[in-house]
């Protein structure tokens, strides 16, 4: 549970310096600044606190998404993993664990969830500026349409780039294939760049994109997040 909350948490600084280098806030945090420089008479101090202000207002909508998704897994299939992974046989839960000065220590989990090929569309149609990529780029269904979807992909910092996401990430492929899933989909926000890279090496593609990160519509735009969806064909 300890490493699901840092593993979601980690991603609010990246999120918050890339919303922050974007030209719009920018353009915006020099423009408060400078208003402030002039409402106080010339004071740096006070086009500073101006400035600051408009960042921490984009620090708090970043790490209010973050938090709120963790918070919502947590109450809801994290709550009870027995249940909703171990004893669900269309389910998978694993962990990767490590001798840590002679302790068994987790150092990595991934979760995969059997659906059903209509759920997707009813998903879809709930994502406010959900984008469907087109031609062959979106991966068709076989058979009965179930499909993995693959969650919670956290690896701690000291054993990452020692090939562990790749194993977690097979691990997924591996149960999928053989519970005869024609595909295995996942969910990744703008921001995890390390990621996406990883799952562009297994060969996902993107085949949607969408702002809707379930928050405050007006936080999703100043955190300027895109949450997108990526597909492997098994």
């Amino acid at each position: 549970m300890s490493l699901f909350r840092d593993g979601i948490l980690e991603h609010v600084y990246p999120a918050f310096f890339k919303s922050m280098c974007h030209p719009d806030h920018v353009g915006i945090a020099l423009s408060i600044s400078m208003a402030g420089y002039v409402l106080g008479g010339s004071s740096y101090f006070q086009a500073l606190l101006f400035g600051s202000a408009w960042a921490g207002l984009i620090y708090y909508c970043c790490h209010d998404i973050y938090e709120g998704y963790m918070t919502r897994r947590l109450s809801a299939d994290m709550a009870d993993i027995q249940t909703s992974y171990l004893e669900n046989p269309d389910n998978g839960f694993w962990v990767a664990e490590a001798d840590v000065n002679g302790q068994s220590k987790v150092v990595g989990m991934v979760a995969v969830v059997g659906k059903r090929g209509e759920e997707e569309g009813e998903r879809f149609d709930d994502w406010n500026g959900g984008v469907m990529a087109g031609g062959s780029e979106f991966i068709q269904d076989a058979g009965d349409g179930s499909y993995g979807e693959m969650s919670h992909m956290v690896v701690v910092f000291p054993w990452r780039r020692k090939n562990l996401g790749s194993q977690l990430t097979q691990k997924a492929l591996d149960f999928c294939k053989e519970q005869g899933y024609a595909r295995l989909v996942l969910d990744v926000s703008s921001p995890q760049t390390a990621a996406v890279s990883l799952y562009q090496k297994f060969s996902f593609v993107q085949t949607a994109s969408h702002s809707n990160t379930h928050a405050n519509r007006w936080f999703s735009k100043l955190a300027r997040i895109n949450v997108m969806r990526m597909e492997k064909s098994i």
